[in-house]
């Protein structure tokens, strides 16, 4: 059930295509609206603009959970057990502790799904995103890390914004989350940072 394939966080050709597809259908229908009367001309703009702005906040993500959805189908098809799942916004972490195996999906690259040994992941670490010093100390992220064939990739379990002290429940939780998965990550193999 491996794949040798060499680990790519994105296909340039998909972003590219998530970023000025919509651009380009806003503008082809403003083109569109300037050739005819005015009111009809508006309305066009406003339905390419809308478009656009819909598919960058809401299509695009939605075309990626239901990529992403129909890989692990297919990984579950082929024998692999999701003992552990996590969605984070940029990825997805599948643990097999049945087969002591990893599978990655990545947002920019949801074609594809990367499996690997737990082995072959290094470094596996919490990073609670910690600065400041004293009451000051805070974070805005909290991920857990790992190195997979050269390839460094972080999960975030926690993103905001603003910046949160450390026992703050946001925190606390996010370094939870990210605890669980390095244990989960340990127990199919890695080796821990």
């Amino acid at each position: 059930m491996e794949n040798a394939e060499k680990i790519q966080k994105i296909n340039w050709i998909y972003l590219l295509l998530n970023i000025m597809g919509p651009a380009l259908f806003m503008v082809a229908m403003t083109v569109f609206g300037v050739m005819l009367p005015e009111r009809v001309g508006v309305f066009f703009a406003i339905i390419g603009f809308g478009g656009a702005i819909l598919w960058w906040s809401l299509l695009s993500h939605k075309q990626y959970e239901k990529m992403r959805n129909t890989r692990i189908g297919e990984l579950n098809t082929q024998g692999f057990t999701c003992s552990h799942t996590f969605n984070a916004d940029g990825s997805t972490l599948i643990v097999d502790l049945a087969h002591d195996q990893v599978a990655l999906i990545f947002r920019w690259n949801p074609g594809k799904v990367y499996v690997r040994p737990a082995s072959a992941l290094s470094d596996v670490r919490v990073d609670d995103g910690r600065s400041g010093a004293g009451p000051l100390a805070g974070s805005s992220r909290v991920s857990f890390l790992f190195a997979v064939e050269g390839t460094k990739v972080r999960v975030n379990t926690f993103t905001s914004n603003r910046r949160w002290r450390m026992d703050s429940d946001y925190i606390l939780t996010g370094i939870s989350k990210a605890d669980v998965m390095v244990e989960a990550l340990t127990a199919a193999g890695a080796k821990r940072g």
